[in-house]
């Protein structure tokens, strides 16, 4: 059985610690003793973008991520993208982005210097905050893979992202007909009816973790800012 290689370390601001490990060709991201992400099973984090902007109407779509990561999401969203479109990443640990320049250069590839994307070192609540209040311009799909989902909370502070007032905020800082897309490892009754409580158009779908159609089932929700 192969090893556990630990790579390196990272402090999430307010939360636990990450760290970078290689098992045999494959690259894992822990959370204390959990495992985050990894490059075993990353389907339903690309789908995450693909199925948002299947359903973005936009010719120029401006869209935010939510969490860095392996970039998983970031890349297929640049994927799909129009040429004339824009993504913007913010992500609260540096170190993340020293690791996709490094030990995982090999799946960054050319996306950092895409001119369509940039990556902030910031909370996305507060770009959410500065698309509501005007200081920058709203956006078309807004994409949330910073937590496990709303019961799996990563980061103290992140709890708000999911509560009604913190739902509203989100469905504010999209343009009409936008789509706010928010991946979990599990389903949660409670917050797919806070979702639809916004008025916005809400529809809920799972994804395999794994293209085969194999690995654990996790869950996205897809809720439409109809006005």
């Amino acid at each position: 059985m192969l090893p556990r290689e630990e790579i390196a370390t990272a402090q999430i601001p307010g939360g636990d610690t990450l760290t970078l490990v290689s098992h045999g060709r494959d690259f894992i991201i822990m959370l204390g003793r959990d495992e985050l992400m990894g490059t075993r099973m990353q389907f339903s984090e690309e789908q995450l973008a693909v199925l948002t902007l299947e359903r973005v109407t936009a010719a120029a779509p401006r869209v935010l991520i939510g969490g860095y990561g392996m970039g998983f999401t970031y890349r297929a969203t640049l994927s799909a993208l129009p040429e004339a479109g824009k993504v913007v990443v913010a992500e609260v640990v540096p170190e993340i982005l020293d690791w996709a320049k490094g030990p995982l250069a090999h799946l960054t590839g050319e996306s950092l210097s895409d001119p369509r994307g940039e990556i902030v070192l910031a909370d996305v609540a507060a770009l959410v905050d500065d698309a509501v209040d005007g200081t920058t311009p709203r956006f078309d799909a807004i994409l949330m893979d910073v937590d496990n989902g709303p019961d799996g909370i990563v980061r103290d502070g992140n709890e708000r992202l999911y509560t009604r007032t913190g739902i509203a905020r989100m469905r504010d800082a999209l343009n009409p007909g936008g789509v706010l897309a928010i991946w979990s490892a599990a389903d949660d009754h409670k917050f797919t009816r806070r979702l639809k409580d916004s008025g916005m158009d809400v529809r809920v779908e799972t994804v395999r973790a794994r293209p085969n159609n194999k690995g654990p089932r996790h869950t996205i929700w897809f809720a439409m800012r109809t006005r």
